[in-house]
């Protein structure tokens, strides 16, 4: 192999890492390793998954997970923080295994200390999320306390709004949800 080519990973290889307690994904064949989530990241995210599990038993209308498998293709394979899916979707995005395989119609991702970290959401991820038709993203941030909201326009995710801890937060995908941002962290 010469020195311009790269490794591509896939999700094959990824059966073949140890469970270590490590998140393993990959973004376009490219290998991306963290360590566990700081404590505050999973509260974040134990947070919001509470509040839309709250809101869809209310509604009826969906389901809320915490840190599920999303396999889009044999090159990209992530571990979101939360996702939210109708039942509808759900009925049709699951592999034998579990893992889901289309995109949910909410995405969140916390983001961890690190400018490696906060890129690979900021940008790997939002490219990702949008090319797979995710239509909302949220990016929260604990350490600035504010939730940046994507929503698709045009195919593409796009920010919509800075929110901030006195802020509501609601979603055109999710009637009647409301919350005060900074009940997440």
């Amino acid at each position: 192999m010469s020195s311009t080519e790269t490794v591509r990973w896939t999700v094959a290889d990824l059966e073949l890492l140890p469970d270590d307690g490590r998140r393993y994904e990959i973004i376009d064949g490219e290998l991306f390793v963290t360590r566990a989530p700081h404590w505050k990241h999973q509260n974040t995210a134990s947070k919001i998954v509470s509040a839309l599990t709250v809101w869809s038993n209310e509604s009826g209308l969906g389901e809320a997970a915490i840190n599920p498998g999303l396999v889009f293709s044999e090159t990209d394979s992530v571990v979101p923080d939360v996702v939210w899916a109708t039942h509808e979707r759900l009925a049709t995005m699951l592999d034998e295994a579990g893992h889901l395989i289309a995109a949910p119609e909410l995405t969140v991702e916390v983001l961890s200390p690190g400018e490696k970290n906060e890129q690979r959401d900021r940008e790997s991820k939002l490219k990702l999320y949008s090319a797979y038709g995710v239509w909302e993203y949220w990016i929260a941030n604990p350490q600035q306390r504010k939730l940046e909201v994507y929503r698709r326009d045009c195919a593409v995710l796009k920010l919509t709004a800075t929110l901030y801890a006195d802020d509501e937060l609601t979603s055109p995908i999710l009637p009647k949800f409301s919350a005060v941002v900074g009940q997440f962290f």
